[in-house]
């Protein structure tokens, strides 16, 4: 599929560019500068009766939870709809992908621990939201220049095929990819790989809750003893197809006339339906229909007529692409409003702590040790920050800490690494003190150190 313009709603499009189930991939450059993607949809799905609507749907309910501080989630711009072609635009580059990176054997496994993490707990995130992600594998968790992992292309496989996965789905999805990255790994990493293993098999019997509890838990055997971004972080700036100045370098081109282009997403009345923000809570809006929808459900076939460049109609479709953009960013406004004060008003609980655990090793602990303390804190789900501090009975140091805790968890692992040397024959004990939120509370677990 030739892309047939250099240039769609004011992204400019580079020439890297790949195909997947959904259509066409371009990395692109936004019309402030910035790394983006556009994807052109297949015409042979998108055409199809009914996928439009659906595949707008989906990403209005993104935007909606990206407003409501759901993060992990490549963010969209918009989507628009040029004659017969539909695009979807990002304000996110959407590449390199872990395929793309798994493809090259850059993947160390202490960033591929922390993408996992992060695909894991954008999932639950979705999933206490009310809805699913349906297509996750490694083609859909992009990898940022900062090493972080987000998830391109949710709901869009659903919407195209007129399905809704259960979160199974995305379940089996996260733990194949958690397979095939301990896959990755030679014998140098084994321990990293049968941690990944582990984590996968706890997927599927535990949640994915336990899975990714278990990768925090168990990071001290990984390579470096923990999770990082910044090898992850390396391995993405190294792939970027952005990494060739001239994407940069070029000096910006005037927006030129590409005809009518209409936005598919924010149009002034127009109703994206139910939108789930939790489960048992949604919100619907029923307002005439618009202009631009009708023109966009008829398919635009005899609506307009499109004028090519330099005409008085071409000159008026400009204005009115801006004033739909000024409209998206004034609606863009009034929803982030609107939402904070929902929350605000719906008596979202203050931040509690309803227990505390403490685990250390059973067995004795020889000479040169490096221990690692589990401690898990359970909440009562409500967002805030917990601040800590684990506490040594055989020297006098204090590992202070905060934790910032979210609305869709409820277990957390706050892990101590202790190292002991020298000739002794000692029980060392760790305590974990939660200072706030109060009251105090604490528990300690032992161990035996002899060398």
């Amino acid at each position: 599929m030739d892309n047939p313009a250099n240039d769609i709603a004011g992204f400019r499009l580079t020439e890297h560019t790949w195909m997947t189930e959904l259509g066409n991939w371009i990395d692109a450059i936004s019309p402030d500068g910035r790394r983006a993607g556009a994807l052109l949809f297949d015409p042979r799905t998108i055409g199809l009766p009914g996928v439009r609507e659906r595949v707008v749907n989906a990403v209005m309910t993104d935007q909606r939870l990206v407003l409501s501080g759901l993060a992990g989630l490549i963010p969209v711009a918009d989507v628009v709809a040029a004659g017969d072609q539909v695009w979807l635009l990002t304000g996110q580059a959407v590449s390199p992908t872990l395929a793309d990176l798994l493809s090259g054997r850059s993947l160390d496994p202490s960033g591929a621990a922390s993408a996992l993490v992060e695909t894991a707990q954008t999932l639950l995130a979705l999933h206490a939201a009310g809805v699913t992600h349906g297509s996750v594998h490694p083609g859909t968790v992009v990898i940022t220049a900062e090493g972080a992992a987000l998830l391109s292309e949710r709901g869009l496989s659903d919407a195209i095929r007129g399905l809704v996965s259960p979160p199974d789905r995305d379940t089996a999805g996260w733990a194949a990819l958690a397979r095939g990255l301990a896959a990755s790994f030679g014998q140098d990493a084994s321990r990293a790989a049968q941690l990944f293993e582990r984590a996968a098999a706890t997927a599927g019997t535990l949640g994915l809750a336990a899975a990714r509890d278990t990768l925090v838990a168990e990071q001290a055997t990984l390579p470096g003893g923990g999770i990082g971004r910044e090898a992850l972080a390396r391995a993405a700036r190294g792939r970027s197809a952005f990494a060739q100045p001239r994407a940069y370098d070029q000096p910006p081109v005037p927006p030129k006339d590409e005809g009518d282009i209409v936005t598919l997403l924010h149009a002034p009345g127009r109703s994206a339906g139910p939108v789930q923000f939790g489960p048992g809570v949604g919100t619907q809006v029923q307002r005439p229909e618009t202009t631009a929808e009708r023109i966009w459900r008829a398919g635009r076939g005899g609506a307009s007529t499109v004028h090519g460049p330099g005409g008085g109609r071409g000159r008026a479709s400009r204005k009115r692409r801006w004033r739909t953009i000024f409209a998206t960013a004034v609606f863009a406004a009034v929803m982030a409003g609107a939402i904070l004060a929902w929350f605000k008003l719906s008596g979202t609980p203050e931040l509690a702590v309803k227990s505390v655990d403490v685990v250390a090793p059973k067995k004795t602990q020889g000479c040169d040790s490096k221990v690692l303390i589990t401690g898990t804190v359970v909440t009562n789900g409500a967002p805030g920050e917990i601040t800590f501090e684990w506490r040594k009975n055989i020297d006098k140091e204090i590992v202070k800490g905060t934790l910032r805790t979210t609305a869709d968890k409820t277990s957390y692992a706050l892990p101590l690494r202790w190292s002991l040397q020298g000739k002794s024959n000692v029980k060392a004990t760790a305590t974990l003190r939660i200072l706030t939120p109060g009251p105090v509370r604490t528990d300690k677990a032992s161990f035996t150190y002899k060398c």
